[in-house]
């Protein structure tokens, strides 16, 4: 019987898999079985944590958009703030605020005053 040389088509999905996993430590980078479990946990981690990075950072905002407001009494609370912003339509995002908040502080009061009126 003549010897049979298998195809390249494994071979390349595994280099593919390999490549992925190739700044892993240890067996996870070396192993195929292994690459494969971890780079199926890798995709879950990464689609989760994407859920889970847009939560934190609009916590991040919120966080800092009451600090200023709080610290100089331009308001009470962070909810009545955002309620008249949006029944005075005046439509600045979370992120826009928090910068304001942090780089300018006196352009957030101008806002306050605004919404006041």
């Amino acid at each position: 019987m003549t010897r049979i040389k298998r195809g390249y088509i494994a071979r390349r999905r595994r280099t593919k898999i390999r490549l992925f996993a190739s700044t892993f430590r240890g067996a996870h980078s070396r192993l195929t079985r292994t690459i494969t479990q971890q780079k199926i946990r890798a995709l879950v981690s990464a689609h989760r944590d994407r859920g889970r990075q847009k939560r934190d950072f609009r916590r991040l905002w919120i966080t800092r958009i009451n600090a200023v407001i709080r610290d100089n009494k331009v308001y009470f609370s962070y909810s009545k703030f955002i309620h008249n912003l949006y029944k005075r339509q005046l439509l600045l995002n979370r992120k826009i605020l928090a910068q304001i908040a942090i780089l300018n502080k006196s352009c957030l009061y101008m806002i306050s005053n605004e919404i006041i009126k």
